[in-house]
């Protein structure tokens, strides 16, 4: 209805009253429901809705009647002993609802403590009483008091804690104008350190222009008189000297640019900031209006604006330190501002001392002109004899050119013959192996070889026509057969050499190396082998022990889970039987195991043919005998019971229970009954569009009831009093969802 545009409301009787933090508990359990009354803004309207209400079905409502005449009571004269002050007296409320609270507040004195308070109204019974504690004593006599566990704030509390929330973000809101107001000093700041940086980039460039016309002057008289070149050079030392010093400025300039640059970057991201932060104060005060008319949901509203205070807290601090380190670096560019006007200062004169450097040298330069002119009559006497002179050089130097083109012919024919030498020599040291730089010629050895050449061309007849002369000519003596030898004959039996080398083919000369690294290779390889067989013979026989130890644990192993899958089938299914049998007895390391189960009232048959829920049931069977044996620290299950009926559920749960105290169970399931059973639960859900929060809760056992029957009428009494400030189940049962 708060929510409906068709009624209007002024809000509820709560949001309209202001009481200190103290008061709060008594005046709340002395107002009582009325605090839930809305308050109108049409009298007319108030048939209207109470019609509407009892057409949906809504329940009750309070409605607070504006501008109707509320008749005065006569209030008690003296306040009562120990009395703290008149309840109406502690209560800020606006004008047109003055009467009605002073009417709900008729003669209720506040006292500290209880006693205090029956003590008074057993001398004065025309009055009520209620205490700091929030217990409450009725005009009729009725005491209202005690607590539960679990206690929620109240609407006065929540709407004190709004107030608070309100002025905190005044409060921010105040310091975001200050911050605003350092940033435009500081914006105002930077603007006259730019407007310094151009003035400083005017005085660089008049010094830019002057120093370009100092060296053109200086380049001129350069050219025009090369006797002044020592005493230009002190000048040109000092050019340089200058081109340096305003490098170094440009480069100090670029540096202060970028840094600005930099400034007026985070200076951006300081408006950024404030921008987020003016959004978030809007957001808050959205949520702040919302809270004061929904009233159902005050609760969450004044949660979500204690984080987003808590946010805005922790954003100042950033903020505030942020905002030191800019004044700091503001501090350091001021410095740096004025050290470059010092250094421009001192440029200046600088420049100054180069001008009346350069009008001296201006002076000297027309000294310098007149001497030129003598020079100049002296220099044209010495030019007609080197004119002479150069004629006479020109032509010893075509003759030596001559010279030197036939020493180049000479020079390139020299360059021939040499590689063909070279080229020979490269020939017969690779045909012949023999180095013709280091070759002797020895006559002897040479007649010994070709006396045992043509001794050897003697005994096949095939060759002896080849050669020369008979077979009777070569059995003569050595010396004379060497002699008759000629030339010819020698060039045919060097061809024939020649033909018997070429079909032997090329001499391997490494073939011995080649076979001693062969070798040696072959015996590193044979001992590796060996190593490799016996560690594979080693490898096979471990292998072996492993197996027959895997072998013996997985019986061992597969005996204790098949017993103990036997013994929870039955009990998960309240009967029936099941088993485990290895595909393959002889392998049991690599076969499969099939599972055989029977629930009650079918056959036996394979886990494949049973149902979603009798699969489920049997594979928790299975898990938990895996279980009894090998417990396991935690275990994680995800929508194990989707698939099971109630039944199952049940036997699921208490199975579960057995199991809980070993190991540690992460459920994930959408089932009451789990639900109920688990100590802490997490969930995850969506306050703001787009934003995920974690919530979790540890259950806790309902509080019992109380036994005891006096306290009935009592009860009765309380809960017809605060009927409309305590939740329904289903409300408590749908937040929960």
């Amino acid at each position: 209805m708060l929510k409906s545009k068709e009624f209007e409301f002024a809000g509820a009787l709560a949001a309209q009253l202001g009481v200190s933090h103290e008061f709060v508990p008594a005046i709340e359990a002395a107002l009582g429901r009325n605090l839930h009354a809305l308050v109108l803004r049409d009298n007319a309207r108030a048939a209207e809705i109470v019609s509407y209400l009892n057409q949906e079905q809504l329940g009750q409502a309070a409605l607070v009647l504006e501008r109707i005449d509320h008749r005065e009571r006569p209030a008690s004269k003296d306040l009562p002993q120990n009395a703290i002050g008149w309840a109406a007296d502690k209560v800020r409320t606006p004008a047109p609802l003055d009467a009605l609270v002073k009417g709900l507040l008729h003669n209720v004195a506040l006292f500290e403590n209880l006693e205090e308070a029956l003590n008074a109204i057993a001398k004065n019974s025309e009055i009520a009483a209620t205490t700091l504690r929030g217990e409450y004593i009725s005009h009729e006599g009725i005491l209202f008091g005690g607590s539960g566990k679990v206690r929620s704030d109240s609407l006065l509390e929540r709407k004190a804690r709004i107030d608070a929330i309100a002025r905190e973000l005044i409060d921010l809101k105040r310091e975001q104008t200050a911050v605003e107001q350092r940033r435009v000093a500081a914006e105002s700041q930077i603007a006259g350190g730019t407007m310094a940086l151009e003035k400083a980039v005017a005085l660089h460039r008049e010094a830019q222009a002057t120093q370009t016309a100092s060296v053109s002057k200086i380049s001129e008289l350069e050219r025009e008189q090369q006797s002044a070149e020592h005493e230009l050079e002190s000048l040109e030392f000092e050019r340089v000297t200058l081109e340096r010093q305003i490098a170094s400025a440009d480069a100090q300039i670029q540096q202060f640019e970028e840094q600005s640059a930099q400034l007026e970057g985070k200076i951006a991201g300081d408006r950024a900031e404030i921008s987020l932060l003016e959004a978030q104060r809007n957001e808050a005060l959205r949520q702040e209006e919302d809270a004061s008319a929904l009233l159902a949901e005050l609760r969450i509203a004044a949660a979500t604006h204690g984080q987003k205070h808590q946010n805005l807290l922790a954003q100042r601090a950033p903020m505030l330190a942020r905002q030191m380190e800019l004044a700091e670096l503001m501090a350091t560019r001021r410095a740096d501002i004025e050290n470059y006007e010092a250094r421009l200062v001192a440029q200046a004169a600088e420049d100054d001392a180069a001008r009346n450097a350069i009008e001296q040298q201006r002076q000297e330069c027309t000294r310098r002109e007149a001497e030129i002119g003598k020079l100049v009559a002296e220099r044209a006497t010495q030019l007609e004899t080197i004119n002479s002179d150069e004629t006479n050089l020109r032509a010893v130097r075509d003759r030596l050119s001559e010279l030197q083109e036939k020493r180049g012919t000479h020079s390139v024919r020299q360059t021939q013959l040499q590689l063909q030498i070279e080229h020979l020599a490269e020939h017969v040291m690779e045909r012949y192996r023999i180095d013709l730089r280091l070759f002797k010629p020895d006559t002897q050895a040479h007649e010994k070889v070709l006396y045992a050449q043509l001794k050897r061309a003697a005994a096949h007849p095939e060759s002896l026509a080849a050669v020369a002369g008979s077979g009777d000519e070569l059995r003569h003596e050595k010396p004379r057969l060497a002699a008759a030898a000629t030339e010819e004959d020698q060039q045919k039996l060097i061809a024939n050499l020649t033909r018997q080398l070429e079909n032997m083919g090329p001499v391997n000369l490494e073939a011995v190396q080649e076979y001693d690294e062969l070798e040696e290779r072959y015996r590193f390889l044979e001992t590796q082998n060996t190593d490799l067989t016996n560690s594979r013979r080693e490898l096979l026989d471990v292998i072996a022990r492993i197996n027959s130890t895997t072998k013996e644990l997985f019986a061992e192993t597969f005996a204790q889970v098949r017993a103990n899958f036997r013994e929870m089938f039955a009990e998960l299914f309240g009967g029936g039987r099941a088993d485990l049998q290895l595909m393959d007895e002889n392998d049991a390391l690599n076969c499969g195991i099939e599972i055989i189960a029977k629930p009650p009232g079918k056959q036996l048959q394979s886990i494949s043919l049973l149902s979603g829920g009798e699969r489920t049931m049997t594979a928790v069977a299975l898990l938990f005998a895996i279980y009894m044996v090998r417990p396991s620290p935690f275990c994680v299950l995800d929508e194990m019971d989707a698939p099971l009926d109630e039944s199952n559920i049940n036997r699921f749960i208490k199975v579960l229970e057995r199991f809980v105290s070993q190991s540690q169970f992460i459920i994930i399931t959408h089932n009451k009954r789990t639900i109920a059973k688990a100590d802490i639960l997490y969930g995850v859900t969506m306050e703001e569009r787009g934003v995920s929060k974690l919530v979790g809760m540890k259950m806790t056992p309902p509080r019992k009831a109380e036994a005891n029957g006096a306290s009935g009428p009592l009860e009765d009494a309380t809960q017809r009093h605060f009927s409309m400030a305590e939740e329904s189940p289903q409300v408590s049962s749908l937040a929960a969802r």
